[in-house]
Parts: structure tokens; C-alpha cells; sequence
């Protein structure tokens, strides 16, 4: 039993052991049998979770490893969403207010002035590139109206709700959360300033994210309600302003990191998406015109982080399960650029190791 203390629930990140997952345990000499019960009927990952209990067993020894799967009960679900939320009533109460994470965890905004700017494409690989490095990271795609972040990372799973509890979808190793996962056929969202604000509290309270280093939001364009709320829900939230070349772009991008400082939150710089293409022979094509990153780092007394060229992932099968029409992969000359855009943001943040 002990043994699979250090085998990981994929979705809610801790071990089945302290989840009440792990049934029985029959050992006959070398031969194994587990019980898991899953939380729900179905569970996509249960594959992986039975990959992982096999493997453990044998790593320590065992022959033989036999994994039979089955499902919680209502009365075990509501055990464990009491478990995630805590574990009397008054630490339900005092949970149901705190922000996701603890005290060492980074709130990071993602920001633009305009839409079109692919700030949701730097959300995604900038948190993947810091899952690369080992972090636990989060994404909540608070863009309400122009939720992309499921379709960009090729997610097509929906989130497992345990009584009240959401448990966040787990892809290249980043917890996601989005309002993309609770409509169907990409139908619009209709809503007022305060359904949008329920809809964040949503996210962040009823959501078990568990320990995170780092959760980013994706914000929406602008500086509207969405972007209010982040700033006054969350006053330690850190900002990162996306941009283009284009002078318009870094114009309007600028209201948005005005709004960051008037706020008081720390803004820790620029990024320059399609700044420019790289042709075969290694030169350089600025589209967009030049400079219109820099001269706004300089406009709002910040750095200019990256400049991102413009591309493409590399071509993949559509049914290969690793497939993303917008995540670069390490290998890539743009997730290179991602890697050296997460290592300098979290020297910036000058935060802990990471605890993943």
C-alpha cells in the first residue's frame, strides 16, 4: 500500500493512496492484485492510471501485477470532494474563499491592448515551457467570450466534477481551465458583467487546482470587466503585455499595462509576438514593421522579454493523441524561444524551486 503513495492521479495530483482510491491490495508471493476505484465511470485516464500501478509494482519487484478498475460510489465521490476541499466543514468554509494554490504559488496575467495579437498562443506555450522545466502549472483561459485555449493545446476531454468539485484537464503537464469545456459546437457565450464575474469565481474557488507554482490567466483584449476583476480578486497577480511590431498594436497595448500599474501590480514585461520571419537562408522579414515591442517596454518603464517570429508547429496527425495545432515543441526554433522566455520570466519572479 505504501508503495502507491507515490503513484499520481493525473487530474487532481495527488496520490491514490490519500485519495481513497486504492481498494485492496492481495499479495500471493510475487504476484499482485490492486483494486483502484476510479471517481467516475469511464475516466480517460485511466489507462495511465493503470500503466502507472503496474509499473510501480514491478519496479519493486513483483512478478505478476494485475490492476481491476472500478468506480466510487455517491457516498465515496462526496467523501472525496469533502477530502479536496478539506476536512471538516470549517475548512470547507475556509476554502471555499482562498485563491487556488498557497502562498508560494505565482499569479501571472497574461495582457493585451487588441485581440489578434496571439496573446492566447503565448499563455499556452509559455506555460508549457514552464512545465518543461518541472513547475506545477495552471492556465485559466478567462477569456469568456474568445475561449481558445482547449482547441490551441488539442484538448477534447471535459473536466471530471466530483460532487461540487472541478477538477482541472491535465495536458503537457498543465492544469486547464476554460469556459471552452462547458459549451457545445463552439456556440457563443451571451452574458452580462456579472455572470462573467461567477464565472471566474467559479474558476478559482471550485476548481481543486492542488499545489501549484505558477497559474496564468489568459486574459480577454482590453481592459473590461474580466480584466477588473483579476486585478482587484487577486492583488499580487503579475502582468506580462503582449504586442505586435505594428504601431497600432503597441499603442493600444500600452492602455493595458497602464492599467496594471495603476492597479499596483507588477508588470514584468513585453513580449513581441510576430516580430518577424526567418527565411531559409537566416534572414530576417519584419512584416509588421520593427521596434513596436521595444518602444512600448520603454513607454511603460518595463523590458522587452521576447520577440517571438512567426511560424507554424511542426505538421502532426490530427489523431495522434500528442497532437496541438498551436504548442511548439521543445525542439522547435520557436519552443526554444518559449524555453528562454520561461527561464528568464521565472529568474524575474525569483521564486522557489519547483515542487512538481
Amino acid at each position: 500500500m505504501e508503495a502507491l503513495r507515490t503513484v499520481i492521479d493525473p487530474e487532481i495530483g495527488q496520490d491514490l493512496v490519500s485519495l481513497g482510491m486504492v481498494d485492496r491490495v492481495d499479495v500471493d508471493g510475487s504476484r499482485v492484485r490492486v483494486r483502484v476505484k476510479l471517481t467516475v465511470s469511464g475516466c480517460p485516464l485511466q489507462t495511465t492510471i493503470r500503466q502507472d500501478v503496474e509499473r510501480k509494482l514491478l519496479a519493486l519487484g513483483a512478478e505478476a501485477v494485475h490492476v481491476e478498475l472500478s468506480t466510487m460510489t455517491e457516498a465515496e465521490r462526496e467523501a472525496l470532494a469533502l477530502r479536496l476541499r478539506g476536512k471538516d466543514p470549517a475548512q470547507v468554509s475556509l476554502n471555499a474563499n482562498r485563491l487556488p494554490g498557497d502562498a508560494h504559488t505565482v499569479f501571472l496575467a497574461i495582457a493585451s491592448g487588441k485581440g489578434g495579437v496571439g496573446k492566447s498562443t503565448v499563455t499556452v506555450n509559455l506555460a508549457v515551457a514552464f512545465a518543461r522545466r518541472g513547475l506545477a502549472v495552471g492556465i485559466v483561459d478567462a477569456d469568456i467570450y474568445g475561449f481558445s485555449v482547449p482547441d490551441m493545446m488539442g484538448i477534447e476531454q471535459r473536466p471530471t466534477v466530483i460532487g461540487d468539485v472541478i477538477l482541472p484537464v491535465p495536458r503537457f503537464g498543465v492544469k486547464v481551465m476554460s469556459m471552452g469545456f462547458f459549451v457545445s459546437d463552439n456556440a457563443p457565450v451571451i452574458w452580462r458583467g456579472p455572470m462573467l464575474g461567477k464565472m471566474l469565481d467559479t474558476f478559482l474557488k471550485e476548481v481543486s487546482w492542488g499545489p501549484l507554482d505558477v497559474l496564468l490567466f489568459d486574459l480577454p483584449p482590453g481592459t473590461g470587466d474580466i480584466a477588473l476583476d483579476i486585478h482587484s480578486k487577486i492583488p499580487k497577480v503579475k502582468e506580462i503585455i503582449v504586442t505586435t511590431p505594428h504601431p497600432t498594436a503597441s499603442f493600444v497595448a500600452a492602455r493595458a499595462g497602464a492599467m496594471a500599474l495603476r492597479t499596483g501590480h507588477e508588470l514584468l514585461g513585453v513580449v513581441e509576438n510576430m516580430s518577424y520571419v526567418r527565411c531559409p537562408n537566416g534572414d530576417r522579414v519584419h512584416l509588421f514593421g520593427q521596434g513596436g515591442g521595444r518602444k512600448l517596454a520603454d513607454v511603460l518603464g518595463t523590458e522587452l522579454l521576447a520577440e517571438i517570429p512567426i511560424g507554424l508547429p511542426e505538421a502532426a496527425d490530427p489523431d495522434d493523441p500528442d497532437f496541438a495545432p498551436s504548442v511548439y515543441d521543445a525542439r522547435h526554433p520557436i519552443g526554444e524561444v518559449y524555453d528562454a522566455l520561461a527561464e528568464k520570466v521565472w529568474a524575474k519572479i525569483g521564486s522557489p524551486s519547483p515542487r512538481r
